[in-house]
C-alpha cells in the first residue's frame, strides 16, 4: 500500500525550469509503477509522465518529450519530474499517481492519487 504526495509546485516565468517531488509512503514502493499525470483548466486530464517498477521503461507525452524528465529513487521512497523550458501551456494541476500493475499511458488505470500542486508558468 501506498499514499503519495506532491511538492515543488509553484509560479515560474516561461523558459523556466522546477523540479516536482512525490513522496510515497510505504515499504512495497517498488512493487508500482508511477506516473505524472496533468489536468488544465477547460482541458480533459492529461497523462504526462510515466515510469516502471525499478526505472527500466519510461514514458512521456509528446509535448514535453525533451523537456521534462521523470525519476524514481525507490532507497528513498520518491519519483521525480524534473521540467525545463517550461511553457504557459504547461500550466495545470500535477499529480502523482500510481499503479499496482505496469505502467501506463492512461490516467484511469492509476489507481492511486496525490492531492495535486499547482504549476503557472507566466509568459
Amino acid at each position: 500500500q501506498v499514499q503519495l504526495v506532491e511538492s515543488g509546485g509553484g509560479l515560474v516565468q516561461a523558459g523556466g525550469s522546477l523540479r516536482l517531488s512525490c513522496a510515497a509512503s510505504g515499504r512495497t514502493f517498488t512493487s508500482y509503477a508511477m506516473g505524472w499525470l496533468r489536468q488544465a483548466p477547460g482541458k480533459e486530464r492529461e497523462f504526462v509522465a510515466g515510469i516502471s517498477y525499478y526505472g527500466g521503461t519510461k514514458y512521456y507525452t509528446d509535448s514535453v518529450k525533451g523537456r521534462f524528465t521523470i525519476s524514481r529513487d525507490n532507497a528513498k521512497n520518491t519519483v521525480a519530474l524534473e521540467m525545463t523550458s517550461l511553457k504557459p501551456e504547461d500550466t495545470a494541476v500535477y499529480y502523482c499517481a500510481a499503479r499496482r500493475q505496469v505502467v501506463t499511458t492512461t490516467p484511469s488505470e492509476y489507481t492511486i492519487w496525490g492531492p495535486g500542486t499547482q504549476v503557472t508558468v507566466s509568459s
